[in-house]
């Protein structure tokens, strides 16, 4: 959460050097080696300057050195709302959250989403029309969703270790773009480490042990900066181990010793005011920042400047430390290319903005139908034949709204269900629909980053008793009834980092989820007695424990908020333009009572897919097709993998329906006998691929031997172990087609 810059440099003393000499400086000069550059340009900043560039503003005016700040980028570059002091409000391409766009298990698609909000934030930082330089993206979240009941489920991209990293990696890459001289934007990665709950992360502690450091919650922080290429990321509120993330030593001895990460490392907001007042690890706010700088943050999220100076007065602090801090952010802004000559702004030509034109649109619109997740379809209800129906039913209280969540962009047009259905099915069908009130002429529901809330701006998404009976007549006098139905991602409303519940099943940023329960489950009963072709459409941020629902009513479609195209692109499912071929990143259980404590941070307990004891209500990579693929001809390049070695999984995949369809070709691992605890299962690889109705492809998957690795204690080291691995292929965690097993050799 950004908050208001400060700027210490406010009366500063008169710096040596003029403007004209900064701009022939060594800085300036791109074919010295970046670290000269850096040094000449440290060289010349007064204190003053050194500590203003701990703050969210960077940049150095005296020096002609444009300022950037940082800015949310979750799902859409947020450049609305109330930021820095002054009302902004400049549309942006909205994508679903990011739990609904993990659900498409594709890396490219989502890359293909990182360039697009970093397109956009390259515009407005250079476009003469805004004025708005905001170039250190926050994001992605690489947080796992060890828990349904975290209430930021919907920013993470799962429970899974090995999808998350290639997911976020994928969107980091996106963000940055191709240019190895110049990024794009900067991705600032959140929030490490180990940060899934909301009630109490000011000062709760995520306690595990090393091997669960380095294979799970580190995994995919790691995948993003070695094979992403992030440099920046966020520490956390809550404590690892007791030892609060904003001063943790796995800061400088994983992240920038191992991992190479040389960039920012910033606070969350009033992160290091917590030390002192939450964690109460620190006795004061200057011995909170000399820890915190000398742990590796180099940016606040926080009032630090008078913080900083004490510290530094009372030498808790050297110079030579805040140089250190300071060159690290610096070293952000070179590789934006903000230390170059800088030529004038470019001409504003008139030509539409990049949310305005078809390119963006599409990416938002296939973004969004890829990640719609088909969990059932009972005697091939969908998808719906608009030439033969009649009259369809639009019922639910999210049948005619497109909601927006805190870390929204202001989308540039919004489709709700209804809108969607109706643009589909055209004239030839009656809708009957339960309608949204009118809004007053000029108003729209607040989105995104709003920091003040009024009551009643956020709606609790209930089912009034009245509006059951009619919804059900609505049902009974059509031939198939939709269902919209799910949670809302405002909650009912947020203040300064604390949301107000409006219902137990709820969550959000700083309120965990008390409930697994749909409370609109009794309205879907009601319509499916009176209609039994009905289709529910679940648009949650997270799962739900559905089961009466997946028990009874025969076709169920889930998807997530925020999405500018949400009513469209699922119109394009109901109506089989698209084929669904999302996939569930997260097991769903059959209730809250299959979940250990919520605190409880070892995942051996029984999370996730791979150490769940019993059956889910719906497991990890569930997705249905309107066609069916058939799985056959398993093969592996060797018998044998040696320590250094990779082997490839080959299968053949056929479209044996009728329609074409994407199918997500998911890879699995189990070790047989092996000398240390090991999962149940490990997903180790997936490809989503097209296919024509009789069309097969051969799917080919790569597993290097230290992907099967484990993290050794006593080693300090991930170690290879011998032995013998079953090789899993096939739709789901549940549903392996395919299985082979592979021999291992000792390092």
């Amino acid at each position: 959460m950004s908050t208001p810059h400060t700027d210490p440099s406010a009366g500063d003393r008169q710096p040596p050097g003029a403007r004209g000499e900064a701009d022939s400086a060594p800085f300036r000069d791109a074919q010295l080696a970046p670290e000269a550059r850096l040094d000449s340009l440290i060289a010349l900043l007064t204190l003053d300057e050194k500590l203003a560039l701990l703050s969210t503003r960077l940049g150095v005016p005296r020096l002609g050195i444009p300022s950037t700040e940082n800015v949310e980028g979750l799902h859409g570059l947020v450049v609305t709302g109330f930021l820095g002091g002054g009302a902004i409000d400049i549309p942006t391409t909205s994508f679903p959250q990011p739990y609904g766009l993990a659900q498409c298990w594709d890396p490219d698609m989502i890359r293909q989403v990182g360039a697009v909000i970093g397109a956009e934030a390259r515009y407005i930082a250079e476009s003469p029309r805004y004025g708005h330089s905001r170039l250190v993206v926050m994001a992605p979240n690489a947080d796992l969703g060890r828990d349904p009941r975290w209430g930021r489920t919907d920013e993470c991209y799962g429970e899974d270790a090995f999808l998350a990293g290639a997911l976020a990696a994928a969107l980091v890459r996106g963000l940055q773009g191709d240019d190895p001289q110049r990024w794009q934007v900067a991705a600032l990665l959140k929030h490490f480490l180990a940060n899934s709950n909301e009630d109490g992360r000011l000062a709760s502690s995520s306690d595990f042990d090393e091997r669960l450091l380095h294979e799970y919650y580190a995994a995919p922080f790691r995948r993003a900066i070695e094979a992403g290429g992030s440099r920046s990321f966020m520490a956390a509120y809550n404590a690892h181990n007791r030892v609060p993330c904003t001063v943790h030593p796995i800061l400088r001895d994983l992240a920038i010793g191992e991992w190479g990460l040389d960039g920012i490392i910033c606070t969350d907001f009033r992160g290091m005011s917590n030390l002192v007042t939450r964690h109460q690890t620190h006795p004061d706010m200057p011995h909170a920042a000399a820890a915190a700088i000398q742990a590796g943050i180099s940016q606040f999220l926080d009032d630090y400047d008078q913080p900083v100076r004490g510290a530094l007065d009372q030498g808790l602090l050297a110079e030579a430390e805040i140089d250190a801090a300071v060159r690290r952010n610096l070293r952000v802004l070179l590789r934006l290319g903000l230390l170059d000559q800088r030529g004038p702004a470019p001409a504003d030509t008139g030509a539409p903005a990049p949310w305005e034109t078809a390119a963006h649109r599409a990416v938002a619109r296939r973004a969004t139908q890829a990640g719609i997740v088909l969990l059932k379809n009972a005697g091939q209800l969908l998808p719906l034949d608009r030439a033969a129906l009649r009259s369809v039913a639009v019922v639910g209280p999210l049948a005619d709204l497109a909601l927006t969540d805190l870390y929204n962009s202001r989308p540039p047009y919004q489709v709700t269900p209804l809108e969607g259905i109706q643009r589909a099915l055209g004239p030839q069908a009656q809708l009957l629909a339960q309608r949204a009130p009118e809004r007053p002429a000029g108003e729209r529901p607040p989105i995104g980053m709003v920091r003040e809330v009024l009551p009643g701006m956020f709606p609790p998404i209930f089912v009034p008793e009245r509006d059951i009976p009619a919804a059900v007549e609505l049902a009974r006098s059509a031939e198939v009834a939709i269902v919209c139905v799910g949670n809302n991602p405002m909650c009912g409303g947020w203040s300064m980092g604390w949301a107000t519940p409006s219902l137990p099943s709820e969550g959000m940023e700083a309120l965990d989820r008390q409930s697994l329960t749909l409370e609109q489950e009794a309205l879907i009963q009601a319509v499916h007695a009176a209609n039994p072709n009905t289709v529910v459409v679940l648009i949650a941020s997270f799962p739900y424990a559905i089961g009466w629902t997946q028990a009874h009513v025969p076709a169920i479609l889930h998807m997530a908020h925020a999405s500018q195209d949400l009513g469209a692109a699922l119109a394009d499912v109901l109506f089989g333009d698209v084929s669904p071929a999302g996939r569930l990143t997260q097991t769903w259980p059959q209730s809250i009572e299959q979940l250990p404590p919520m605190l409880d941070y070892d995942i051996r307990h029984g999370r996730t897919y791979m150490y769940l004891p019993g059956e889910p209500l719906y497991p990890f990579g569930h997705g249905l097709s309107y066609t069916t693929f058939e799985y056959a001809n398993l093969r592996l390049s060797a018998d044998a993998l040696g320590a250094d070695a990779q082997l490839t999984v080959s299968a053949d995949v056929t479209n044996r329906g009728a329609r074409a369809g994407d199918e997500v070709v998911q890879l699995y691992v189990r070790h047989i006998g092996s000398a240390v605890a090991r999962p149940i299962q490990e997903l180790k690889g997936f490809r989503r691929i097209t296919l024509q109705p009789g069309e097969t492809q051969t799917v080919a998957l790569e597993l290097a031997a230290r992907d099967l690795a484990y993290w050794s204690a006593d080693e300090r080291r991930f170690v290879v172990e011998p032995g013998t691995v079953e090789i899993r292929v096939g739709r789901s965690s549940a549903d392996i087609q395919l299985t082979a097993t592979v021999a291992v050799a000792c390092q």
